[in-house]
């Protein structure tokens, strides 16, 4: 096994010997190395839209994208219908979720990322669509985007509940809501 260390007075990584050529200069790392880039999930959102202009960015990436969530996803989570073909990216990689109807047309918003424009759901359309996705995303994070969603937007409950109607989980929601302070 080989290890790494730095090159004296260099700031260069080495093997074995030291003044080894194709040595990568070191970086500054901040505290939270193992996270998400700091431009994450902006610019693989941009190059998706670009490549998929009919998919709406949804689930755990409209909810990291809204700022209600602490978990980063490790893949971009898009809506496409029913029929659509599943597109094929080497960057960044995605996961698939199949709408129809109103659920899928409906709380689109778009927002302009590096000049491209980029479908998102709103925030309580997120909310709902991770209680219809419960069993794949765990209730844990449904709840989670319920309990940061009632925080930050107040008067949201109307809209909530338009969209847990449309998106057919009014009953399953109703019991969480009703357990929130």
């Amino acid at each position: 096994m080989r290890s790494l260390r730095t090159s004296r007075g260099t700031g260069c990584t080495g093997g074995a010997g030291e003044g080894r050529r194709g040595a990568t200069p070191l970086e500054a790392v901040p505290a939270r190395a193992y996270g998400p880039p700091a431009g994450w999930p902006l610019t693989g959102l941009a190059h998706v839209a670009k490549r998929v202009p009919s998919a709406v960015v949804c689930l755990l990436t409209a909810l990291r994208f809204h700022g209600i969530t602490t978990q980063p996803p490790a893949v971009v989570w898009i809506a496409l219908p029913e029929k659509a073909r599943r597109p094929r990216l080497d960057y960044p990689r995605l996961r698939v979720a199949r709408f129809y109807g109103e659920a899928l047309t409906e709380g689109i918003e778009t927002h302009e990322i590096e000049g491209v424009p980029v479908r998102v759901y709103s925030a309580a359309k997120t909310v709902a669509d991770c209680f219809k996705y419960r069993n794949k995303l765990g209730i844990d994070v449904a709840v989670e985007a319920l309990r940061d969603f009632t925080r930050r937007h107040r008067g949201g409950a109307g809209e909530l509940a338009r969209f847990a109607r449309i998106c057919r989980v009014q009953r399953v929601l109703q019991p969480y809501l009703d357990a929130l302070p």
